[in-house]
């Protein structure tokens, strides 16, 4: 597998902000998985014990096309809308060593 960029964010939810932040982000993936062919994974998840918490999990082919991402009405929109609903987050940039379930397109047969 080639050398894909990745990402993980850990937000923290602003009290009784989950429901319209989930919506945003809802909003936001439709359009990742119907116009970004380089955003290889994009995963949401809840916290269990953390209800404020929610953690992003992101692969691109590479660099480009993570900035392709970020260059994208509807990742722009995103980011200027959480601000009303994240209290904080954390950005933890990642190379993917291995994994089960991620297909680099440049290496699927």
């Amino acid at each position: 597998m080639g050398e894909l960029f990745g990402l993980l964010v850990r937000f923290s939810v602003k009290p009784g902000a989950g429901a319209a932040f989930d919506e945003l982000t809802a909003e936001t993936v439709e359009q990742i998985r119907t116009r970004e062919p380089g955003t290889l994974l994009y995963a949401v998840h809840r916290v269990p014990d953390e209800p404020q918490a929610r953690l992003f999990y992101e692969v691109y082919r590479d660099r480009a096309a993570f900035e392709a991402h970020e260059a994208q009405p509807h990742t722009q929109r995103f980011l200027a809308e959480r601000e009303r609903y994240v209290a904080g987050f954390d950005v933890t940039f990642t190379t993917l060593l291995i994994a089960k379930g991620v297909v680099d397109p440049d290496q699927a047969t």
